[in-house]
């Protein structure tokens, strides 16, 4: 009996390739190596839920090379990926965005591009996000091999965001940013005149999760990761300072958490602010957290080039920097 079974699975197995139409076998190119079957996989089936992605994942209904795989397998050049057939949404929630990239490239070449991206956008879809910077480029470059996000920012930074259109790029931007090659530098509005014209910040960092389920960040000297940022004056005024934070290290939320620490909360921060004085400075025009991804200097990962990419300091923040009645 148990052999009848088998005979008739491995039918049914065989029968699918010529009575499934929507099963679709794609063999692994070398710009695809490397990558995550989950992060292909988002990226195969625009439209398509990432929960459904995930559902098919763990159904067995992907196979690589015909066997079972996990969303965090690894894919290798010349591999054969079996995608099952998947129903699209009649109306995707991407379809506005199959027209022009909506926000400023500030450099691309063969192998990197870099946006300026707007406060107020998430880098990519998730968290009751339908989508982001890097799924607005995939949809405007349908045909673009490779588009994958080299790092993350906040969303309510703006500011310098990298994207790999390599493999190769991605995996140098990626050493560049572990070994702590690059010089990445922030402006920051913070409460309060700043003290020193140059300081080195080393307070370790912790995530924790509220009783409200949000995830936040918080000096912990004894469960913490090593966190270093070194901030420099360019401007101090009686109630506000404007500082350019240069991080050394690249923890979540960590010029947020350590201004807050000094006790110089950003400006705008809704999370580790001063949310009384977040009100005041919203009535004087400041409507979102002032920090900004001001530049990064860098070797390029494929030419060895040394290249800095500047973004401008978005208008509402110069607005009110320079006309704030905030002194």
């Amino acid at each position: 009996m148990n052999d009848l079974r088998g005979v008739v699975r491995q039918k049914s197995e065989a029968d699918e390739a010529s009575t499934s139409p929507g099963v679709r076998r794609v063999r692994i190119t070398v710009a695809h190596a490397g990558q995550r079957v989950d992060n292909f996989l988002i990226r195969e089936l625009k439209g398509v839920p990432k929960t459904h992605v995930y559902r098919i994942l763990r159904s067995g209904e992907v196979r690589i090379n015909g066997g079972r795989v996990r969303a965090e397998t690894k894919l290798n050049e010349g591999d054969e990926i079996r995608i099952p057939p998947v129903r699209v949404a009649e109306t995707p929630v991407h379809l506005q965005l199959t027209s022009a990239f909506p926000h400023e490239i500030i450099f691309e070449d063969t192998h990197l591009i870099v946006v300026n991206k707007p406060s107020g956008v998430a880098v990519h879809g998730g968290s009751g996000v339908s989508f982001g910077v890097i799924e607005q480029l995939r949809m405007s470059r349908p045909d673009a091999p490779l588009l994958e996000l080299v790092h993350r920012l906040d969303r309510e930074t703006s500011g310098v965001l990298f994207i790999a259109k390599t493999r190769a790029a991605l995996v140098g931007m990626h050493d560049t940013l572990r070994e702590k090659t690059g010089d990445k530098r922030y402006l920051a509005a913070v409460k309060g005149e700043w003290v020193n014209d140059r300081q080195h910040v080393k307070a370790p960092l912790a995530k924790f999760t509220q009783p409200d389920g949000e995830r936040r960040v918080r000096v912990d000297k004894d469960e913490g990761q090593f966190a270093h940022t070194v901030f420099n004056l360019l401007e101090r005024r009686p109630t506000i300072s404007l500082v350019e934070a240069e991080l050394k290290t690249g923890r979540t939320h960590q010029i947020r958490v350590h201004c807050a620490h000094l006790g110089f909360p950003i400006a705008g921060d809704p999370k580790y602010g001063d949310l009384a004085w977040n009100k005041v400075l919203k009535a004087d025009g400041l409507t979102r957290m002032f920090l900004h991804a001001k530049s990064f200097e860098f070797e390029h990962p494929i030419s060895g080039e040394t290249l800095k990419v500047e973004a401008p300091l978005s208008p509402e923040l110069a607005r009110f920097w320079n006309g704030s009645a905030i002194e």
